[in-house]
């Protein structure tokens, strides 16, 4: 089997190709296990200032509608509903991830190493975001109904649509929220793939440690 000494004689640490994309799957499996795990606990999105679910633009003016007649608590209740959505939906992810994991060669290990600090999870991205929109898409639609985001959405822009002089919405609350907790998802592995190519200690592994060391 071909060496990374081979490839990269400068560095002499004698991996081979099996340690070297042994050693990138742990980083992304340490991701998804400190990162994506967090996002699927109840305030995982909406207490994480990173991640948490704003409104899209065309109900920022709902939002400010609603806070200007004395209704900022149901503009509230909309928004942590949104997150509680998404929250439910990255339970789906873990699975996925890890399938794209499996399916790593050491080309693209090498690749990943050697690119720049967000490689890892840009790879992911290209392997999962299809695949992922798909799987929380339905999720989320299911959610908005289990955590009641339809009759509250249901009732805020209804209530909304009523104040005089407002122009009517209604916007597809069910795409926006699966987009952004794919943003959500993606964000949170590269903080770690970040943490794990800057900080040595955050390394746990031997194997992370010499695999990574070859970037240093």
């Amino acid at each position: 089997m071909q060496t990374i000494a081979e490839n990269y004689p400068q560095q002499g640490f004698g991996l081979t190709q099996e340690q070297i994309a042994n050693g990138l799957k742990q980083a992304l499996d340490k991701g998804i296990d400190e990162q994506v795990s967090k996002l699927t606990q109840t305030d995982g999105f909406y207490k994480n200032q990173l991640v948490k679910i704003l409104l899209p633009e065309e109900l920022q003016k709902v939002e400010k509608g609603l806070r200007d007649v004395g209704l900022g608590s149901l503009a509230d209740e909309g928004i942590k509903a949104l997150n509680r959505a998404a929250e439910d939906a990255t339970k789906e992810a873990t699975p996925i991830f890890v399938n794209a994991i499996k399916e790593m060669t050491f080309n693209d290990a090498k690749n990943i190493l050697l690119g720049d600090d967000r490689a890892a999870t840009t790879y992911l991205e290209q392997k999962t975001n299809q695949e992922l929109y798909n799987k929380f898409n339905p999720v989320i639609k299911n959610s908005f109904s289990k955590v009641g985001a339809d009759q509250i959405w249901s009732n805020i822009i209804t209530k909304y649509n009523n104040i005089p002089f407002t122009q009517n919405v209604n916007p597809d609350l069910t795409d926006y929220v699966t987009q952004q907790a794919l943003d959500g998802v993606y964000t949170m592995i590269a903080i770690e793939e970040q943490e794990i190519r800057t900080n040595i200690a955050s390394r746990t592994t031997d194997v992370l440690k010499r695999v990574f060391a070859l970037q240093d």
